[in-house]
């Protein structure tokens, strides 16, 4: 199913515009935000492409000005979740190392207080505590 353009739900992985941080429509702030780089190196590369190709550099700002989306307000809950999908879209392997390394440490803690649970100290200190 496809939804319109413009009922389409923000996502934390797309590629945005970001107006509020741009100059002329924000194509080069959106692109340093994507990529997580500082945006005067996009905007000092995109003035480098005006000298040696102009028209195609113009043509392909403002096309991209026209055709990407602007950065919703509120697309990440928190600045954590923010460096989160920093760090996907930069160093996706990293990141999944970190997820994986996480998720380890909850599997040996739900393990440990699985094995506790089910333990007949856990239930001598249960019935302990209900005298």
């Amino acid at each position: 199913m496809t939804y319109p353009r413009d009922r389409r739900e923000p996502s934390p992985s797309r590629f945005y515009r970001d107006p509020a941080n741009g100059r002329i429509l924000g194509v080069c702030a959106g692109a340093a935000d994507y990529f997580d780089v500082s945006p005067g190196t996009v905007r000092i590369a995109a003035i480098i492409g005006l000298f040696f190709f102009t028209i195609p550099t113009v043509v392909a700002y403002f096309a991209a000005g026209m055709l990407i989306d602007a950065k919703p307000e509120h697309l990440y809950a928190s600045g954590e979740q923010e460096e989160f999908w920093r760090e996907m879209r930069t160093e996706p392997s990293r990141t999944a190392s970190n997820l994986s390394h996480k998720f380890r440490g909850i599997e040996r803690r739900i393990r440990a207080a699985e094995a506790y649970v089910t333990s007949s100290e856990f239930k001598l200190n249960r019935d302990f505590n209900k005298l």
